[in-house]
């Protein structure tokens, strides 16, 4: 059996070594158009910030290494043109101009996504650059060591963007963000978003939100980049980050279904509508677990795994089935980490999908011991069922290990009520006996149930004080330092004997700092024969922060 792999890079590296593992006699030959193979594509920005600090570290095999242990020939700056499906043959691209054919068996597409690099004038100035592959990141840091760097602009504020922004900061720029969304990592809610906002201008960030870029032009030796609005900015260099899109030349060209999202269409085994051709990674689309609409997903987690089943299918015929992936990213912005899964809450409302959500406020471990850092985890759910439908998380310690924990369950089906059910480990440095998960099961349970009728920080910002109460518990001088505008203060111990001082015929909307007073508020009201009382989700932390960004 002949294979030949497009790319080696992720997927295609990956399914190559596991077709060799499962057929010690198969030929292999990997076909790369760049140099480089099987390189830490998601380690480029900590390479040009000096985090790492060799470059060989980003490489995990060299083409003479990987052709070694694994017995194929591996082919770098070798570009496939055309496929022919009839004849189950490639016409290659040598690095010389010459071409030449080969045949195969099986074949797999694994070509990966390119840049988006819109046709604004000056776009092509010297300065200005994307970040994809090695030769890029050796072309940006060969622009910082012989250029004087002081400044630098980040056009787009995904994953890439935030650690571009990081590094370039590390490496001594002045750095500004620009994005024409209104808040940064659009992956995520506005509300935790606006943990980030706040991070970035504490660290000297400067924001440019809802900013579209128009055009670039050269002033001297540094650039201007301009907006739609009439502002600008002067900046010795410019990464572009403003998105992917799939690379799927190839597929179409051989007349491979392209799906509704542009990405190659593939069935559950990773087929494309060609019989005998497979495609893997950021060139495909893919159903959503959740949703059951195909979508495009650039994360190397889901690239790998379905690197190692496409290999079994394209060994043993098609036996495995690929459950698609639901989206789980985390990236370091400066001293904090966020992270995300499934589907946020403006995502379900574009989806126009029923649901309701949680945040919950605590500290990544025991707030006794040391060091105890504040988390930030949010929740999306369905109102009736409980099923779970995404989470994020945003802090300074133990993000990581609570999505990865919610994305489980998200894979499997999971509700609000399986993260109570989780046995954590638990010791004062790790976590504390009530960890932020079994926090957010608690609160997501209560508000299934109607026990705590909950409202988000925008309903309070749309809220008709005429008809509605806002009682803030927390203690008087909590409230005097800062307070949502004309809100009741009562503190809760003081409720009982101050009920009488609030009206039975309005709706009354109690909080806190984090919520959970406020709860405690809610049930000593409902107990009372208060009939419509909801407490705010997050408390005021989440109100003044979201509002405060909202309004810059």
């Amino acid at each position: 059996m002949k294979h030949i792999i497009i790319g080696g890079v992720a997927g295609g590296a990956t399914a190559a070594a596991r077709i060799r593992r499962a057929d010690e006699f198969a030929e292999i030959i990997m076909l790369e158009k760049g140099k480089y193979i099987s390189y830490a594509n998601c380690g480029l920005p900590y390479y040009i910030g000096g985090t790492i600090t060799e470059r060989e570290d980003l490489f995990l095999q060299t083409p003479a290494s990987l052709g070694k242990r694994f017995n194929m020939e591996v082919r770098v700056e070798n570009e496939v043109i055309s496929i022919d499906a009839e004849t189950k043959s490639v016409k290659v691209k040598r690095k010389d101009g010459s071409v030449y054919a080969e045949n195969y068996d099986k074949l797999l597409l694994s070509p990966g996504a390119t840049p988006v690099k819109p046709p604004l004038e000056g776009i092509e100035l010297e300065g200005i650059f994307t970040l994809r592959n090695v030769d890029d990141t050796d072309t940006i840091k060969e622009y910082l060591n012989s250029h004087k760097v002081e400044s630098a602009v980040v056009v787009g504020a995904g994953f890439i963007g935030l650690e571009m922004a990081e590094n370039l900061h590390r490496a001594g720029a002045k750095v500004s963000i620009v994005e024409m969304g209104n808040q940064l990592m659009p992956a995520v809610d506005f509300s935790v978003a606006a943990h980030l906002h706040l991070h970035l201008l504490q660290k000297g960030v400067q924001l440019f939100l809802e900013q579209s870029v128009e055009r670039f032009e050269k002033q001297g030796n540094n650039i201007e980049v301009c907006f739609k609005s009439g502002k600008s900015v002067l900046t010795d260099m410019v990464i572009l980050s403003i998105g992917v899109r799939p690379e799927t030349k190839l597929a179409k060209d051989a007349g491979l279904i392209i799906g509704e999202t542009g990405g190659i269409w593939v069935d559950e085994f990773l087929e494309t509508s060609v019989k005998d051709i497979y495609a893997v990674g950021d060139a495909i689309e893919f159903p959503h677990p959740l949703t059951g609409k195909p979508w495009l997903n650039y994360l190397a987690n889901p690239a790998n795994r379905q690197g190692r089943i496409v290999a079994d299918n394209m060994v043993f015929g098609n036996t495995v089935k690929y459950e698609g992936a639901i989206g789980t990213a985390i990236a370091k912005v400066f001293d904090m980490t966020v992270a995300t899964t499934g589907l946020s809450a403006k995502r379900l409302k574009q989806l126009e999908i029923l649901y309701t959500s949680s945040t919950t406020h605590s500290a990544s471990h025991a707030g006794y011991y040391p060091n105890a850092l504040p988390l930030t985890l949010k929740l999306t759910f369905d109102p009736a069922t409980g099923k779970l439908y995404g989470g994020q998380c945003v802090g300074y310690d133990g993000v990581d290990k609570r999505i990865d924990q919610i994305a489980l369950l998200i894979k499997n089906g999971g509700t609000i009520y399986d993260l109570l059910k989780i046995e954590h480990t638990y010791a004062p440095p790790f976590s504390s006996a009530k960890d932020p998960i079994a926090i957010a099961g608690y609160v997501a349970t209560n508000i299934v149930s109607g026990v705590m009728p909950a409202v988000t920080w925008r309903h309070i910002r749309e809220t008709d004080l005429n008809t509605t109460i806002l009682l803030d518990v927390r203690t008087r001088g909590e409230h005097a330092s800062g307070a949502i505008p004309n809100s009741v203060n009562i503190p809760v111990d003081e409720l009982r004997s101050r009920m009488n001082e609030l009206p039975k015929d309005k709706e009354i909307i109690t909080y806190c700092a984090v919520g959970l007073r406020g709860y405690l508020a809610l049930i000593i009201l409902t107990a009372n024969g208060f009939k419509n009382v909801k407490n705010l989700s997050g408390g005021y932390k989440t109100y003044a922060l979201a509002s405060m960004c909202l309004n810059k």
